[in-house]
């Protein structure tokens, strides 16, 4: 038997099958390979598509970042804030006109905001909706439901522990 194509003349045997313009590949091993292809794709997309989710609703693994915290009592004067971050969180170390350390989350209670430290006034302002703050976290003014989250402060000689 012979077949001609594309000018070609292909000479088959009886038991042989019939060569096709894409090579020697026959279309149930296209359809077979296009399809592992296919699935390919597929699962890297889902694994593209899902690992974000994933480590998004996963907890973190490792320390909780609730060790406590030592800062020398030199490096905070009177009517000063210092923030640092506590907890996987932003916080907020003040000494006030008195002379006592108040620890705080610097997190405002309403949407989420970090609190802004007002040196002139002596208290906590949320930039996103006004809400205001008093130095020992209680509400002054704006939308917040609930007073900033207080955090332990040690004071032992020159050194302010906090946590």
């Amino acid at each position: 038997m012979a077949l001609e194509m594309a000018g070609a003349v292909i000479i088959l045997e009886p038991n042989q099958k019939r060569a096709t313009a894409g090579g020697c590949m026959d279309s149930e091993g296209r359809r077979k390979f296009l399809g592992v292809c296919l699935a390919g794709t597929a699962a890297a997309a889902a694994v593209a598509a899902g690992y974000p989710v994933f480590r998004y609703l996963a907890p973190r693994s490792g320390a909780t970042g609730l060790q406590k915290l030592v800062i020398s009592a030199a490096d905070l004067h009177e009517g000063e804030a210092k923030f640092f971050e506590y907890g996987g969180s932003s916080a907020v170390l003040i000494k006030t006109k008195g002379g006592e350390m108040v620890a705080l989350s610097a997190v405002c209670t309403h949407l989420g905001c970090i609190v802004q430290w007002v040196k002139e006034q002596q208290h906590f302002l949320c930039p996103c909706h006004g809400g205001q703050f008093a130095t020992d976290g209680t509400v002054l003014a704006g939308p917040p439901p609930k007073p900033l989250a207080r955090i332990p402060v040690t004071v032992t000689g020159g050194n302010i522990t906090i946590g």
